[in-house]
């Protein structure tokens, strides 16, 4: 089934006091364009986000979102290092006797040394614990935007298939006119030529020839036959399965070429007519069809 490349899909994964929000939107793009912004500190995950959503989607112009919280405020990401404070004591009390001042020693003269803190976890690691649920948030939201996009593409693959169907219609329509009025101007020539040359026989054969020619021209059997097999292979296209937004494209270019054949070839203003219809449903799709992934 295709897919459109216009949507909407948000995501959203908890693990371990920690939550994550993504949301993502794709519109019409001849090819792939991502954007993804994550929380700063994961900068350097940029790249890892963008290859989760190429792998996923083929076209279209692609925006992320991605917001990161952390659920339980009461845990404090540093932790104390007792060995070191008692070592700023002991500098700081020598420091004391020599200068022989009398002043306390206080907590915010402590406080002035970041060295007596560290990390409570890995740094690395905790990025990395926190991106895997940022990862499982965006996967959820491409999932999301793939519904919505399969969605409107069964709604266009309905309205492909009732056009296609009416241009066949038209074309069976089309194609029987095409053999009575060439029947009909085939007599016609042949009277004509009966008229001018009376009863002699001289180049009877190569008049004949003539009109055989000339009617060939404006036989539209071939386009038809193309057409319709043009026709077989663009709905066989909506049910592949695959992303079918270029190989549509092409296939209504060769639709359009015999469309506009049928029409050049024609002498029958009934049959121009039907072509103009032809052209206007191919029109309409070819405006859906850029939606196409």
């Amino acid at each position: 089934m295709i897919e459109s490349m216009t949507g909407f899909g948000s995501g959203e994964y908890a693990e371990s006091g920690i939550r994550a929000t993504a949301e993502i939107r794709s519109v019409n793009s001849r090819f792939i364009e991502i954007s993804v912004k994550l929380p700063r500190q994961f900068s350097g995950y940029e790249l890892e986000a963008r290859e989760l959503i190429r792998k996923a989607l083929q076209r279209g112009k692609i925006s992320a979102v991605v917001q990161l919280e952390r659920e339980n405020k009461s845990d404090i990401p540093i932790r104390i290092k007792p060995d070191v404070v008692k070592a700023y004591m002991a500098m700081l009390s020598e420091l004391k006797a020599i200068s022989g001042i009398d002043e306390p020693i206080r907590l915010d003269h402590l406080l002035k040394f970041s060295e007596i803190f560290e990390a409570a976890t890995d740094e690395s690691d905790e990025l990395e614990r926190e991106w895997k649920v940022i990862s499982q948030a965006l996967q959820a939201a491409i999932v999301s935007l793939r519904e919505m996009r399969r969605k409107e593409g069964e709604q266009l693959t309905m309205d492909f298939k009732t056009r296609i169907d009416a241009i066949n219609q038209v074309l069976n329509e089309i194609e029987a006119i095409s053999q009575e009025s060439l029947s009909a101007t085939k007599e016609k020539l042949r009277q004509k030529v009966k008229d001018l040359l009376g009863d002699e026989s001289l180049a009877k054969e190569r008049l004949e020839m003539e009109i055989v020619l000339l009617t060939d021209k404006m036989d539209i059997t071939e386009e038809c036959v193309r057409f319709r097999s043009h026709n077989k292979f663009f709905l066989e296209a909506l049910d592949s399965g695959e992303a079918a937004g270029r190989k549509l494209n092409f296939l209504l270019q060769e639709q359009s070429r015999e469309a506009n054949t049928i029409a050049s070839k024609s002498q029958n203003a009934e049959i121009s007519q039907k072509s103009v219809f032809i052209k206007e449903e191919l029109e309409k799709i070819r405006e859906q069809v850029q939606n196409i992934e």
